[in-house]
């Protein structure tokens, strides 16, 4: 049995890429398509968001569920009640990915910065060729200790960070036919 991060199932693009469900993710689309259709700041936002997380909830029996089915269900909910024209608008970009920096030092070995450098190229290569809109790469801090073996922040510390962060910009940057890629480091 997979134990699923707040019991909701994944979400599976037509890719065949998974999603972790992020009500906040889920919260914005549904604000947005809200405010294209001349409804800002809709109050019933709340109350959409977590019945489909309700719903989600259910169906825990289920290692996925596709995406494409959870924008139907969306749909569904704001058809049933009463607020048909925003359907159209609706139209929800997969959730970020997240990737943990720290996991990839982790899995190459303290000091050995090639092979962290080597695994965080593959990982980005693959979510390019899926056509990712939003990557979120996480725990750089973390990571960057770990690499240098140490607990404590160093200037040696300050130099790999920029190494990292300018390896990511480098890497994305010359990625070719993507359509507007959302990247944040934390």
């Amino acid at each position: 049995m997979v134990a699923f991060k707040e019991e909701f199932p994944y979400l599976k693009a037509e890719t065949g890429q998974l999603f972790e469900f992020d009500r906040s993710w889920l919260r914005e689309a549904i604000t947005r398509a809200a405010n294209d259709a001349g409804y800002p700041s809709w109050w019933l936002t709340d109350h959409v968001t977590e019945s489909i997380a309700f719903y989600l909830r259910l169906r825990n029996d289920e290692n996925f569920v596709a995406f494409n089915q959870l924008s139907q269900t969306v749909r569904y909910v704001l058809k049933v009640i009463g607020y048909k024209e925003i359907i159209p608008h609706f139209s929800p970009a997969p959730p970020p990915v997240t990737i943990s920096l720290f996991e990839i030092a982790y899995t190459a070995s303290a000091g050995y910065e090639l092979a962290f450098f080597d695994m965080l190229s593959r990982r980005l290569d693959l979510l390019l060729q899926t056509h990712v809109t939003s990557v979120l790469l996480i725990a750089l801090n973390p990571c960057v200790k770990h690499l240098r073996g140490t607990r404590v922040w160093s200037r040696s510390c300050d130099v790999l960070r920029a190494e990292i962060v300018s390896f990511v910009r480098e890497k994305l940057s010359v990625a070719k036919d993507l359509p507007e890629l959302n990247c944040s480091l934390r």
